[in-house]
């Protein structure tokens, strides 16, 4: 193989394989990749803008029985801590969040054994109900094979059931690797990678919009990191012609502040800033047809993330007014909706307000900026 080949491959728009993209991984320089991922923002993004949003990740509940070896968010069912949001809580945090410019609520939540399909359409009507202008990205692929089990249904009448009850878009959550042998290690008793590929992509045929993820620095391999990319774009390319499909793509690294992971298994992330940038670049280049590549500033911080912009990435993700489980592992980082404009600014970019459509926005008059708490 040869690089330039490879390169002008990825600029054609082409799949690399599986192979080619290890090679490019571990051969190209840093420099030349990040100019390739760069061209290709440019071709498939030409407005040229970086794009950001202003949601609120608002937990259902902290019960789960998953037990995901890398989150320290979860509580068992019984536990003194253990928690289910009632309506008034959302109603302050919805009425803070819109306060602060947001439009949105990321909810999600655990595993609850005994909260099934009309525990969570209740909530959305209920929130549509109070405030219909709220869009409510909500759930993820193991929380909706986690209903479907508990309902001895189906995901698509699972999905279509959340789908009337006001469900917007459905997030990428619990992607983790989508290689079984990495998931039976870190988590177990989560949907394996073919159901979780299989909920999204009868979400694509509902018509409704996804992200998708990637967990990486823990027990995979880096084959197995683009057995993952193939995964997710062979999802992409099997959408109906008149559907977005997945709208975006973040990889995050595994944060291990005391997780099970870490403190049993000693397994530590190692990502360097120059690996993320590289698997920025990667993933711009491997996934032709996702149009938004997002820099998670919450797991590799600022700097790291202003260059990612000249690596591939297009999207600096949300401020998240609120996060509590990748914070709960270790990630320190956070933005109000001032400093992450000037964060986009400092890297030569002009920052602009979207939705989760990718639709732009422009900043409410009255946005108030929230006070940050670390």
């Amino acid at each position: 193989m040869q690089l330039n080949d490879l390169y002008q491959k990825a600029l054609n728009l082409e799949f690399l394989t599986i192979e080619e993209g290890m090679f490019l991984f571990e051969q190209a320089p840093l420099t030349e990749l990040m100019f390739v991922a760069d061209t290709l923002r440019k071709k498939q993004v030409p407005h040229g803008k970086v794009s950001w949003q202003i949601d609120r990740n608002v937990n259902t509940t902290n019960v789960c029985i998953a037990n995901c070896k890398f989150c320290n968010f979860y509580r068992i069912p019984g536990h003194a801590e253990a928690y289910i949001t009632d309506m008034d809580t959302y109603r302050k945090k919805i009425k803070e969040t819109i306060r602060y410019g947001g439009d949105q609520l990321l909810l999600q939540g655990g595993h609850h054994p005994e909260l099934g399909l009309d525990f969570y359409t209740h909530i959305f009507r209920q929130i549509k109900q109070e405030f219909p202008t709220i869009k409510l990205h909500a759930l993820g692929p193991p929380e909706v094979a986690h209903i479907t089990k508990l309902e001895q249904s189906t995901h698509r009448e699972v999905l279509t059931a959340l789908k009337e009850a006001g469900l917007d878009s459905l997030p990428g959550a619990g992607a983790e690797i989508l290689v079984d042998r990495v998931r039976r290690l870190i988590s177990k008793g989560k949907c394996g990678a073919d159901e979780w590929l299989t909920i999204m992509h009868e979400a694509h045929e509902l018509n409704i919009t996804t992200s998708a993820t990637m967990m990486f620095g823990h027990v995979e391999t880096i084959e197995e990191r683009f057995i993952h990319l193939a995964r997710i774009r062979e999802v992409q390319a099997m959408k109906p012609a008149n559907t977005k499909g997945f709208l975006a793509f973040i990889p995050w690294t595994f944060q291990d502040v005391d997780t099970l992971l870490t403190r049993i298994r000693g397994v530590h992330n190692l990502t360097t800033a120059d690996e993320y940038i590289r698997m920025i670049a990667i993933s711009r280049i491997m996934l032709p047809n996702i149009k938004n590549i997002q820099a998670s500033w919450l797991t590799v911080g600022k700097e790291t993330a202003q260059v990612c912009l000249h690596s591939g990435a297009n999207d600096f993700g949300s401020i998240m007014i609120e996060e509590n489980v990748v914070s709960a592992a270790g990630a320190p980082h956070r933005f109000t909706y001032k400093t992450i404009q000037d964060a986009i600014r400092e890297a030569g970019f002009e920052p602009q307000l979207r939705n989760q459509q990718y639709e732009w926005r422009n900043i409410p008059e009255t946005i108030e900026e929230q006070i940050i708490n670390y």
